[in-house]
């Protein structure tokens, strides 16, 4: 290590953001102690007379002075009469040894330990399983994003504005658990009308994403290692929201009608719950039957057992009017409805709802508080304004009308584009269009060829269960313009067929 001092080093430790809110006397003070603790300024190091580096530094000598006494009191320097000032020996050596272990310790890390050392058997799992990816830009043709660029934020930021002012400090403070009751209200209100639910602002309950509800459903109602009945093939954040809290996935088939009742009842598994999405079952798009409806209703009835059903996107309904969601039909209040704002509004919001029945409600809100407290309430209170002032049902039937006419240019395109690779089939709706590959072609074939031309297809055989996996795509459209899907259709065909 050198023994001479670096007046330039010194200079530029003074400037480090780090120590511009400090005294001079301190920054010079800790400036030399970081150089002492890097090693820059290794033991036995002479420093400075304090006038020479005062001069130098063009400081008052007391400065200087008194960052050195701080420096000698703490140790990090020795002080000879008559002789000067020298980094301390026994600190450098601590310092370099520790160093040298800290090294060898990181180095044997790295060199043995395996991603995930440390976890826990569940947090391995979780590890291993992937996680689910958000698709966090507007991209051709990613499924689950809505019309994002035409959302009215001039009018969301009014009526956010006005209800900072009208709660004022209320709205920094923790919020209930449940959800703010405005908002509760107006859920509730919009549910009944609209989707011939039986819900009571009571029975609501605020959360952040469908994906939190799925996952609080499979803490308090499935014991770990236990199962949980989910349609097959079905919702893939389901799948990991269930496997994530230890449930075993038990998957029943899904038809033309929706999920299969026969199968239901000749379950013996022993599960407690299924996860269904009768009004538009992802991902083939199916309704389940007003026969079959009745059916699970009764079957969940007469054996104890829970519907959680998820009603993701049946405000997008293009052919005629959406079918009653299960919970209003439900006189037994056996289901726990689940509904999001990331499709209405916008994803990046984090907003969506259960309706749960009322011996229920208690354990699921204590749940969520443990969780993650609440939801912002000023979002809820801003969202609770734009439902009460007709704001949100015309933002649904606008994009109702929207998406309609982007589902018809898709299917055009299709057609034009991709005959004899995929067969499109026409939902009723919703916001992606379910493609079958036809014989001789692949999935991960077409979707790596897909990539290359900066097409994204979602594929559909990760969401089956089993051996029997049909080969496909699902294709969004909402959020795409009537350019970009076609300029995305015709790069997608050019790169399947070369």
């Amino acid at each position: 290590m050198a023994k001479t001092f670096e007046l330039e080093t010194l200079k530029m430790r003074l400037n480090d953001a780090e120590f511009e809110l400090l005294n001079l006397h301190q920054r010079i003070q800790r400036a030399l102690r970081a150089l002492i603790l890097d090693g820059a300024l290794g033991p036995g190091v002479k420093l400075p007379a304090t006038r020479a580096l005062a001069t130098s530094l063009g400081v008052a000598r007391d400065t200087v002075e008194n960052a050195y006494v701080q420096l000698h009191r703490d140790g990090f320097i020795a002080r000879q009469k008559g002789s000067g000032s020298y980094v301390s020996e026994t600190v450098g050596t601590e310092l370099r040894g520790a160093a040298r272990k800290r090294m060898k310790l990181q180095d044997h890390k790295r060199s043995t330990m395996e991603p995930g050392a440390g976890l826990s058997r569940r947090g391995r799992m979780i590890l291993d399983s992937g996680g689910t990816i958000d698709q966090q830009v507007i991209k051709a043709f990613a499924t689950g994003l809505p019309e994002t660029r035409t959302f009215p934020t001039d009018v969301w930021e009014r009526l956010q504005r006005q209800a900072l002012k009208d709660y004022r400090a209320q709205v920094l403070l923790h919020g209930d658990p449940q959800g703010a009751m405005p908002l509760r209200k107006a859920i509730a209100a919009y549910l009944n009308l609209e989707r011939g639910a039986k819900a009571a602002p009571e029975q609501i309950l605020v959360l952040s994403s469908t994906r939190q509800a799925l996952f609080l459903c499979a803490q308090l109602l499935v014991d770990a290692g236990k199962p949980i009945l989910m349609e097959n093939p079905g919702y893939y954040g389901a799948k990991k929201a269930f496997e994530s809290t230890e449930a075993r996935v038990v998957p029943i088939d899904v038809d033309a009608q929706g999920i299969r009742t026969d199968l239901l009842r000749a379950d013996r598994s022993g599960a407690d719950c299924v996860y269904v999405t009768p009004s538009h079952q992802y991902p083939t798009g199916a309704t389940l039957s007003l026969e079959r409806r009745l059916e699970l209703i009764s079957w969940a009835a007469e054996n104890g057992k829970w519907i959680i059903e998820d009603d993701y996107d049946s405000e997008f309904h293009y052919d005629g009017l959406p079918t009653a969601c299960v919970q209003g039909l439900d006189k037994y209040q056996r289901t726990i409805y689940i509904g999001t704002f990331s499709k209405t509004l916008y994803p990046g919001l984090r907003m969506g709802y259960m309706v749960i029945p009322p011996e229920l409600v208690s354990a699921f809100a204590r749940a969520r508080s443990i969780m993650d407290g609440h939801t912002p309430q000023i979002l809820q209170l801003t969202l609770a304004r734009f439902m009460e002032e007709g704001h949100y049902n015309a933002h649904v039937r606008a994009m109702r009308k929207l998406y309609a006419g982007r589902r018809e240019i898709l299917l055009e395109a299709i057609d034009r584009h991709l005959a004899g690779i995929v067969t499109a089939l026409q939902p009723e709706g919703g916001m992606q269009v379910l493609c079958l590959l036809e014989d001789g072609w692949s999935e991960e074939k077409t979707i790596r060829q897909a990539a290359s031309a900066g097409v994204l297809l979602p594929g559909l055989s990760r969401l089956y269960a089993g051996e029997e996996k049909r080969q496909g795509w699902l294709l969004g459209y909402a959020s795409l313009t009537a350019y970009e899907i076609e300029a995305a259709m015709l790069r997608l065909a050019n790169a399947l067929k070369k």
